[in-house]
């Protein structure tokens, strides 16, 4: 065994001139439940991941691996087993101990035939759970996998008790740093300071996350100082006006979120590859990225994040080009363009760039009926159900080109080239073999014009001048607080 990572905990006493009592949160979407293992939606973890509940390992605002609930671990020289050191002396919020036990029971929740984990796919490569003792676990998988550590690392992997994991949605009891206090629905989720946590103590004893959907209740929110930080804030349009105010601050980072036209692959005429050719010339990345977010991302030509070492710029694979689009159309049989549905979830750019699309696509024919839903409608009518044609969303997790090699996820695509290129990846310990790959998937997807490619989304923080700590990009999505004070000036 090599031991590959370990993390001394350090305590600080931090001058009274940067303490804070709390803090206030904008949060455009409120969250269908506050159980990160058993929801797909991201407003889940913008809350709770990091505050309430913690993982083995950690992401961090660079993105990196870092210990979590597991002080270090080592790894067998196959690649195959992890040994994790936990932390002892830890308690879950409602005083039971956390143990090993702990760790085998989430996994085998998460990937039990039942579970409605919405990353099975993590817990798939695990052949073995032996615990040596209540602070040592061995998982073992049933082949080297570069990616668990980061996968275990996300909101879907967090550690729960069996004592309280029925009742998360509505009562999340973690380890973290902060305890659940209260969920006003529709209007505020409010957190208190864990006075006994294991690590260093949050900088702050409170957080409350108002939810404001609306992007000119937000910005009169921020104006009113009812809010203090807005870390992904609903309106680019308007960042000019903070910029400007010396009372604030504006930083522009990156999320892992790939916008796209999600199409659905398994159904008419949809499932005709020259129909989404034509789609994708018919679209001006271009002219969504200025009318819907206002300058503020990067057009993208495939599903992977261009800030990414292995990324393929594709977006001249399809250009814009009405030409191309209408003669594609004739090929496929419908020289006068068709009729479909473009079902929008809330939030802004999807609704902003639906319209949009919609717009484009009438130009050469395809004329789409916009259905604006909430989240819930629309996780049931068209992540489980598939009963949509063409919906516009973020797919905001990173490294998630692999779920284009699940014919059962609502894409819809069913390819055994693809499938076996990602198959591939998994086996491939050899990072110049797994570049090459992901390059090679990227370029797949984009070739099948599986989807409509539009746009990597930014993320917008604004907040007081003197909030800080808070992360500039979304390398997974996650408002961890454990860090965040508010500095006093006066």
């Amino acid at each position: 065994m090599r031991i590959i990572l370990c993390s001394v905990f350090m305590f600080f006493l931090f001058p009274l001139n940067i303490w804070a009592d709390g803090i206030n949160v904008g949060l455009q979407l409120e969250p269908p439940n506050l159980d990160p293992t058993s929801g797909a939606a991201a407003a889940i973890d913008e809350v709770v991941y990091g505050n309430i509940f913690e993982g083995l390992v950690r992401i961090d605002q660079n993105g990196e691996v870092i210990p979590g609930l597991a002080l270090f671990w080592e790894l067998s020289s196959d690649g195959k087993s992890y040994i994790f050191h936990l932390a002892e002396g830890v308690r879950f919020h409602d005083g039971t101990d956390f143990t090993a036990d702990d760790v085998r029971f989430s996994f085998d929740r998460a990937r039990a035939a039942n579970s409605t984990n919405a990353k099975k796919y993590i817990f798939a490569p695990i052949a073995n759970i032996d615990i040596f003792d209540d602070y040592t676990i061995m998982i073992t998988l049933d082949r080297a996998h570069p990616d668990f550590l980061f996968n275990i690392g996300l909101g879907d992997a967090v550690i729960v008790a069996s004592e309280s994991a029925a009742t998360n949605a509505i009562n999340p009891i973690g380890t973290g740093p902060f305890r659940f206090k209260r969920w006003v629905r529709g209007d505020r989720i409010e957190l208190i300071k864990n006075n006994t946590y294991w690590g260093a103590q949050a900088r702050l004893d409170w957080a409350t996350f108002k939810i404001i959907t609306d992007p000119l209740s937000a910005y009169t929110a921020m104006m009113a100082g009812d809010i203090d930080t807005f870390p992904n804030y609903p309106a680019p349009e308007n960042l000019f006006l903070f910029d400007r105010d010396p009372a604030f601050e504006v930083v522009v980072g990156l999320t892992a979120g790939e916008t796209i036209l999600a199409t659905n692959n398994k159904k008419t005429p949809f499932d005709n590859i020259l129909v989404r050719k034509a789609i994708a010339h018919a679209i001006n990345r271009k002219e969504l990225i200025d009318g819907a977010m206002f300058g503020n991302a990067q057009a993208i030509g495939t599903h992977f994040a261009p800030n990414h070492p292995d990324y393929v710029d594709l977006t001249a694979l399809y250009p814009y080009d009405l030409n191309k689009a209408r003669g594609y159309l004739r090929e496929a049989g419908f020289p006068n363009g068709f009729k479909a549905s473009l079902k929008l979830p809330p939030p802004i750019y999807a609704r902003r760039t639906g319209e949009l699309v919609a717009n484009q696509l009438s130009r050469v024919g395809i004329h789409l009926e916009i259905e604006n839903m909430e989240w819930a409608q629309w996780i049931d009518q068209v992540l489980r159900n598939r009963n949509y044609d063409l919906t516009v969303v973020s797919h905001v997790e990173p490294m998630d080109i692999n779920i284009y090699a699940n014919p059962n996820y609502y894409f819809g695509y069913d390819n055994a080239d693809f499938q076996k290129i990602i198959s591939d990846i998994d086996k491939n310990g050899n990072a110049a073999g797994r570049a090459a790959l992901y390059k090679e998937a990227q370029r797949k997807i984009a070739e099948d014009a599986v989807n409509g490619f539009l746009f990597q989304l930014g993320k917008y923080g604004v907040w007081k001048r003197g909030v800080k700590g808070m992360w500039r990009n979304y390398p997974i999505r996650s408002n961890d607080l454990r860090d965040v004070y508010i500095e006093d000036n006066g």
